[in-house]
């Protein structure tokens, strides 16, 4: 019973931590990255979509997959719930606009693959497959090769 009680503890703590930032979007370098000036700080930060993966610049549907963010955040105040810091140092997290979840809008309108090697969430892995299914953005193409593929070549 003490074990059940320290573990819950600790998932409860674990939660706190997760840190939520505010700013406006200043720069979208591509479709699931970009920079953020923070709410009340002279100081920008650069920040990519978690679990989710748009097609690289050069790849079909990579200038779709930016223009659609930038249409849905560029100028406005977004919520970014901190989630990791890549290797890139750059902050890792899943981003709103208003009542909008834009790694999710990304996975429902076709214009990304849900990164299951880093997120297991079976509600983007549904997302992604209905995408898929209905042939939407990406998923129109013949053929199309996931970033993290691409990016080898």
């Amino acid at each position: 019973m003490k074990i059940a009680i320290v573990f819950l503890l600790l998932l409860f703590s674990a939660g706190l931590c997760a840190q939520t930032l505010a700013g406006k979007v200043v720069y979208i370098s591509d479709g699931d990255t970009f920079t953020l000036l923070l709410e009340g700080k002279k100081k920008t930060v650069r920040v990519r979509l978690y679990g989710i993966d748009c097609p690289e610049r050069g790849q079909p549907f990579g200038k779709v997959a930016t223009d659609h963010v930038r249409n849905l955040i560029s100028g406005k105040v977004v919520s970014v719930q901190h989630t990791d810091t890549d290797r890139y140092g750059r902050i890792v997290g899943i981003v709103t606009v208003g009542s909008i979840n834009v790694n999710e809008n990304l996975l429902k309108t076709g214009l990304a693959w849900h990164y299951k090697h880093f997120d297991k969430n079976p509600k983007w892995a549904k997302m992604e497959e209905a995408a898929r299914e209905n042939k939407k953005g990406l998923w129109s193409e013949k053929n199309p090769v996931a970033p993290w593929e691409w990016r080898k070549k």
